[in-house]
């Protein structure tokens, strides 16, 4: 750190000599003793930044190309790459750097400036708008703010929430002050914290559509529809011809389970010429939730068109496991992971694209090197801790002890109504849904949010107060109920008038202790598939959110262990509550499992639950299509013909 400051200074004093020979020695040093690569990234930039200052344009260039191979989203890089190209007259490259700068951090201030007479030469009038906008936006913010938004951006969140908090402290009440802080809040995973900071931004500002937008976008990431649904009717009178607003509202009724309504609006944006690729994606999305899978490729293919490298396209198609790529189209997604202009969430998305695509022409090594790919890439943005997970699992097993669940048994809200499926994800959850909400007394739902909203709400760290899971004796007896009650409440939105219902969250079995405090009368069915074929899937699969745990082969067989560690003590503590209920079995004696389902549930048998796939509900997860086929065998033993590449998925299940 001294050295990165002493550089910092030699280079203020305008002793370039100095920057160069020291910088230098440090990277020979750093390389020499494998230090990690940020200092180095540090290092290399003020080393590019003294040679532009020199005008040594060339050697600034060469040596930012070394900084963008450490980090290719270096936001600062891209700006300096810019200034050089500038210097050189190469106009177009400068303006294209200034963009990819503008893009990774918002808050450069300099780089919008820089981009401003570029757009009004080139004509560009949309460009302009939005640059002249933000040029504005980023002026009016007080210093602290503007350096608080560019330490977020720039990744350096903890700074830019103690700038942004010290800031609000002077002026409790400023709105982008709020705004950035729930911001913060997001990006450090604490939902609940940002849905607060915007109500009460809201409650300070209640014309600002601004907050309001950013509270729907909490609202989704919750799974809290019901009240997006309201906020984006709000935004909607507020501003009726805002197409963002009238695609949130789309959205909130796709979650709530209005999805015919959804598709009226989305085809509305259509026919106004309003439509962009991420209307085609969701109006795809929303098809396939309703079992319109030809509509939903037609939907797909058109935002391909559109933008022919926009990934969650592609991997929208393929995740219909069913579609079939063109030689073409397989063409245009290598190019599009070969291309330095294609961003790493697109090259994600057309990598486990390509997986599928290998895998059906039976290409199983090429196949595997796409799903690796994608892994590894998507793997590197995300901080998942295998350690943390088996801890929080120890926890658990800790707290609720057979003494708690005796004592605190049938404090909670008495409703029988709920019905609990969890598991893993892509073991047979859907199709089991798809068979209990086909009887005449469910309602299908889908992955409601709920107790993992009130688990999060609960692991909310006040003061040295402990948190969830170690807080639960303290919490009074009578909040059991309440939170019971509140659940009911809370999902009575997503139901049709059935005597029960099902919450189909894989990760409540995380929470199964919570799960019976509050509504002890729950049943809880345990979706099991054999973990060779259960894992693989789930490594292929590239899932919208959460599920961190399942883009590397050793993290997902890790898992795996800890759920049927946790598992088995849930049965031990709630044996009569707890029935599982294993893929294969479904496969191999449908009827006899399903009989078993129901009797475990209290229903009586409805030979629709054996029709199931003749069941026209929305369903809104990866097997939409598979549970509206009858019940088949070939998935049971796909992950074989990956068997020589899974060794360190066989080690981590032992």
């Amino acid at each position: 750190m001294n050295d990165l400051k002493n550089l910092q200074i030699l280079l203020q004093q305008g002793k370039f000599a100095e920057v160069e020979q020291a910088a230098n020695a440090l990277i020979e040093n750093a390389q020499s003793a494998h230090q990690d690569s940020e200092a180095m990234v540090q290092i290399i930039y003020l080393l590019a930044v003294s040679y532009r200052l020199q005008q040594k344009h060339k050697q600034a260039i060469e040596t930012l190309a070394t900084l963008l191979a450490l980090q290719s989203k270096h936001a600062r890089a891209h700006q300096e790459l810019a200034y050089n190209h500038r210097a050189l007259q190469n106009t177009k490259l400068a303006s294209v750097h200034f963009y990819k700068a503008t893009q990774l951090n918002p808050a450069l201030l300099s780089a919008w400036q820089a981009l401003l007479p570029i757009y009004e030469q080139a004509k560009q009038h949309d460009a302009l708008v939005i640059c002249q906008k933000q040029i504005a936006h980023l002026t009016s913010l007080p210093k602290p703010l503007l350096m608080a938004s560019d330490l977020f951006h720039d990744g350096n969140i903890a700074a830019a929430e103690q700038s942004c908090r010290t800031y609000l402290q002077q002026d409790k009440h400023n709105l982008q002050g709020l705004l950035l802080l729930a911001e913060i809040a997001m990006a450090l995973k604490a939902v609940g914290e940002a849905e607060f900071i915007l109500e009460t931004a809201i409650e300070l500002a209640p014309q600002s559509t601004e907050a309001k937008y950013q509270l729907f976008k909490t609202y989704s990431k919750m799974g809290k529809f019901a009240l997006g649904l309201a906020l984006t009717k709000q935004l909607i009178e507020q501003a009726p011809d805002n197409t963002f607003f009238i695609i949130a509202h789309a959205t909130c009724l796709v979650g709530v389970g209005k999805v015919s309504e959804a598709i009226s609006e989305y085809h509305s944006l259509i026919e106004q010429n309003k439509a962009n690729t991420n209307v085609y994606l969701l109006l795809g999305h929303a098809q396939k939730t309703f079992g319109n899978i030809n509509a939903s490729v037609e939907a797909y293919q058109k935002a391909c068109e559109l933008s022919p490298h926009f990934g969650d396209a592609y991997w929208s198609l393929a995740n219909t496991k069913t579609y079939q790529f063109s030689t073409a189209e397989i063409d245009t997604m290598q190019n599009g992971i070969a291309s330095d202009d294609v961003d790493d969430a697109d090259k994600i998305h057309l990598c486990f694209a390509l997986g599928k695509a290998c895998e059906d022409k039976k290409q199983f090594d090429k196949s595997f090197e796409y799903y690796e790919k994608g892994n590894t890439l998507k793997s590197s943005q995300l901080s998942y801790s295998s350690k943390q997970h088996a801890r929080f699992v120890d926890d658990q097993i800790n707290v609720f002890t057979p003494d708690l669940a005796s004592r605190l048994k049938n404090t909670g809200d008495p409703d029988k109504s709920p019905i609990f499926i969890v598991g893993l994800p892509r073991a047979g959850s859907t199709l089991l849904e798809q068979i209990l909400a086909s009887h005449s007394q469910v309602d299908g739902t889908m992955e409601l949010h709920e107790i993992l909203g009130l688990a999060a709400t609960l692991s909310k760290k006040q003061g040295n107060a402990p948190v969830y899971p170690h807080n639960i004796s303290q919490i009074p007896t009578d909040y059991w109920q309440k939170f019971g009650e509140k659940f009911i409440k809370d999902t009575r939105i997503y139901r049709q008038g059935g005597a029960y219902f099902i919450d189909k969250m894989p990760n409540n079995y995380l929470h199964i202790g919570l799960i019976k405090l509050i509504l002890p009368n729950a049943k809880i069915i345990d979706a099991r598939r054999e973990p060779m074929a259960c894992c693989f899937s789930g490594f292929k699969q590239l899932f919208g959110e959460g599920q961190e745990f399942s883009y590397s082969l050793s993290d997902i067989g890790e898992y795996y262990t800890h759920y049927l560690r946790l598992m088995a003590h849930w049965q031990t503590l709630y044996p009569q509550d707890i029935l599982l209920v294993q893929h294969e079995d479904i496969i191999q004696d449908t009827e006899a499992q399903i009989r078993r389902m129901l009797a475990f549930c209290g229903l009586e048998f409805e030979k629709d639950c054996l029709d199931f796939y003749q069941n026209k509900r929305a369903v809104n997860t990866p097997s939409a299509e598979q549970v509206r086929q009858p019940i088949y065998t070939s998935g049971m033993s796909q992950w074989k013909h990956f068997e020589p590449y899974l060794e360190d998925l066989k080690k981590a299940l032992k």
